[in-house]
């Protein structure tokens, strides 16, 4: 008998991402509403990933950041919806992209960005730069350069946490491109084996590094990649911080009760390139522009509140406070001297 085919059916990037919770075949789940104390936290966190994301864009046009520069805007929902579903002491361990999941965790914007310009006041004394940040203190974990390294480095985390019995969960979360990676399977296999207590959050911008996920993967639904190891998935709509944050909550009670590892596939968008340096001509504007306007994260809380009664002015003013903030942590970032020659000897290997 032959063998059944794969359906490689998917929603393109300019239709409307599935909305879901978790289960084992990704069908839809009720998805629970916030209040608009949540839908105002959520809108200012999403802004400041925003706003900061652009002004990084605009210091690397400028020469200031220097490297790689991998900007997070149009996924800032995927960040800050798992967030609001964690409790103190649940890890995130992030690849490349990382600047909305450091802000995301509760970073200080001017470490951030000092960060980013490779001074003394970055979270990594600025020897890391965009892609190796770094915050212990709130549970971070990186900012990884590798393709796929932080995968098993977050099972690390997973495995400490139950080794200890403290309860805490790690998301570790890495993009559609990785997903093909064979450290990724290597280590489903091991986080079901010990039944280890972390979420699996894929994030599908739908290009990876500038290849249509139709084109690379030959299953292109992500959340099923965990079946063979009996981990359960769920597509999610990573556009949508309502349904993200409700998706979030079930896979780290999964998680934490013991049950082992879920995967959420969050099928979100990118607005600008894979970094910095790429043109993006792999697909048109007009798929961005429409992607933007029917479903952009920050504008669908910002609809919500408005028609919950929420004045015009006072969105204006969260904006004009989020400007204010993300402008005082570039000023501080490029008033910020330059780590010592000293510093390139420290922090190589762990003392002790």
């Amino acid at each position: 008998m032959a063998p059944a085919k794969a359906s490689r059916s998917r929603s393109g990037p300019q239709s409307a991402p599935r909305k879901s919770s978790p289960g084992s075949n990704g069908q839809d789940a009720a998805i629970r509403p916030f209040t608009r104390e949540e839908d105002l936290d959520a809108y200012r966190s999403m802004l400041l990933i925003r706003r900061f994301e652009e002004k990084a864009g605009q210091l690397y046009g400028m020469g200031h950041i220097g490297g790689f520069c991998h900007l997070y805007i149009g996924q800032e929902a995927v960040a800050v919806g798992m967030q609001m579903a964690c409790r103190e002491g649940d890890q995130v361990i992030t690849a490349y992209r990382d600047h909305g999941h450091t802000l995301a965790v509760g970073m200080d914007p001017k470490r951030v960005m000092a960060e980013l310009t490779g001074r003394r006041g970055g979270s990594s004394k600025g020897k890391g730069g965009s892609m190796h940040m770094f915050a212990p203190e709130k549970h971070f974990y990186g900012g990884h350069g590798i393709v796929g390294a932080c995968v098993p480095l977050g099972a690390g985390l997973a495995f400490a946490n139950l080794y200890r019995g403290n309860g805490n969960v790690c998301l570790c979360y890495f993009g559609d491109g990785a997903a093909n990676q064979g450290q990724v399977y290597e280590t489903f296999n091991m986080a079901q084996l010990w039944r280890l207590p972390i979420v699996f959050v894929i994030e599908n911008n739908k290009y990876a590094m500038g290849t249509s996920i139709e084109r690379s993967s030959s299953t292109t639904d992500l959340f099923q990649r965990g079946l063979s190891f009996a981990i359960p998935g769920a597509h999610v709509d990573g556009m949508d911080v309502q349904a993200v944050r409700s998706a979030g909550e079930s896979a780290i009670a999964h998680a934490r009760s013991g049950r082992g590892p879920m995967i959420l596939e969050m099928l979100t968008y990118r607005y600008r390139g894979h970094s910095m340096s790429d043109p993006a001509k792999y697909r048109t504007r007009e798929e961005v522009q429409q992607m933007r306007e029917t479903h952009d994260p920050i504008e669908q809380v910002r609809q919500r509140l408005l028609k919950g009664g929420l004045a015009e002015d006072e969105l204006k003013k969260i904006d004009r406070e989020v400007r204010e903030t993300v402008n005082a942590a570039a000023d501080f970032a490029l008033a910020d001297p330059q780590p010592d020659a000293g510093e390139l000897n420290t922090d190589v290997v762990v003392a002790g």
